[in-house]
């Protein structure tokens, strides 16, 4: 199984960037995903969460209104959004299999959002 992130970097406040993530190894279509990030010397946050089929997406209140997380089940791939960022979205950012509650098995090494002026 593996999950490979990309679409990170640098931005400034109010800026945007688009996180994607591919998939391969296991069957993607069934499995629930998500988003994690972890800032230095903080926890893992999952920010984010779709279902398998897309019919459900829910976000951490500190996102709402700012990320959208979606999936291509044909393509394998998790996507992430990310509008009118702030300075304390600077974090690894992480695809991974998931439900409501957090990641499960399986997660990608991350890529780096950095909001900075």
């Amino acid at each position: 199984v593996q999950l490979v992130e990309s679409g990170g970097g640098l931005a400034q406040p109010g800026g945007s960037l688009n996180l994607s993530c591919a998939v391969s190894g296991l069957a993607f279509q069934y499995f629930p995903m998500g988003w994690g990030r972890q800032a230095p010397g903080k926890e893992v946050e999952w920010i984010a969460y779709i279902k398998h089929d897309a019919s459900v997406t829910t976000n951490k209140d500190s996102v709402k209104g700012r990320f959208t997380v979606s999936r291509d089940n044909a393509r394998y791939r998790l996507y992430l959004q990310m509008r009118n960022l702030k300075p304390e979205d600077t974090a690894l950012s992480f695809c991974a299999t998931g439900n409501e509650l957090g990641p499960t098995e399986h997660r990608g090494p991350g890529t780096q959002v950095t909001v900075a002026s």
